[in-house]
């Protein structure tokens, strides 16, 4: 299959329907469906259509659709709590310093609340950069991170 459009409904589909833990998983799951694609394809792929990968209580990590993250995940967010170390702030960044492997999973959750003085973030493997709209102030960062994350408040 060469339809780049194709491929990547495919594997939207694979993610909703299936829990995919590795790329190697998703590659085999791709094939069973006619795909061929590439460890680095799929990374370009996951970028395009906003894949990403977050706990699960039974499979430890799995890839997930950011758009259907949904209250099911959101909920559950208590536990990541204790996978945020320190937040600092500079001007209007804030950096977040998790355990290793958590900054993407609490990075999707945070951009998934949309809140008026986030920009945006991104993470690494251990860090989240928080762009911060110039108006904001950290007291209402910290606030509004406290709400997504009720156990957060050691961190004030």
């Amino acid at each position: 299959m060469g339809n780049k459009n194709e491929r990547l409904n495919i594997i939207k589909s694979v993610v909703s329907e299936e829990l995919i833990g590795s790329q190697e998983e998703l590659i085999k799951h791709l094939e069973k469906r006619g795909v061929k694609a590439t460890q680095s394809t799929l990374s370009r792929d996951f970028k395009e259509i906003n894949i990403s990968k977050v706990s699960h209580p039974d499979k430890g990590y799995v890839y997930v659709l950011s758009e259907s993250l949904g209250n099911e995940v959101i909920a559950n967010t208590a536990n990541l709590a204790d996978a945020i170390l320190s937040i600092k702030f500079s001007h209007n960044l804030g950096v977040l310093t998790t355990k290793s492997g958590y900054a993407s999973a609490i990075s999707v959750i945070i951009d998934g609340r949309k809140n008026k003085n986030i920009l945006g973030t991104l993470a690494g493997d251990n860090t989240i950069l928080l762009v911060l709209s110039e108006q904001a102030k950290r007291s209402d960062i910290l606030d509004f991170l406290s709400s997504i994350f009720p156990d957060l408040g050691t961190l004030k």
